[in-house]
């Protein structure tokens, strides 16, 4: 499914025109953008949780050139499915 099947389903189950379907879409990814990029949780009972968690840096392999190579640390999104979802 992708974007536009997205808001085609939520206006479908909501009751909601496809223009407001598409905002409230929009608003969730923006909201939801901003919590994560502030280092906060979101917890949405029975859906999951996302949350941000930490990569260490660590020391890879180039697996052409077999050479070391340094792979730095980094922050990376985690979604945990909820009781429901599972």
């Amino acid at each position: 499914m992708n974007k536009s099947e997205l808001i085609n389903a939520m206006a479908d189950n909501s009751g909601l025109s496809k223009t407001d379907a598409k905002k409230a879409l929009d608003a969730f990814i923006n909201v939801t953008t901003d919590t994560l990029k502030n280092g906060e949780k979101i917890s949405l009972i029975g859906f999951g949780t996302f949350g941000i968690s930490e990569r260490k840096a660590r020391v890879g392999l180039n697996p052409l050139t077999k050479e070391k190579i340094e792979i730095p640390a980094k922050k990376v999104i985690k979604f945990k499915p909820g009781a429901d979802l599972k």
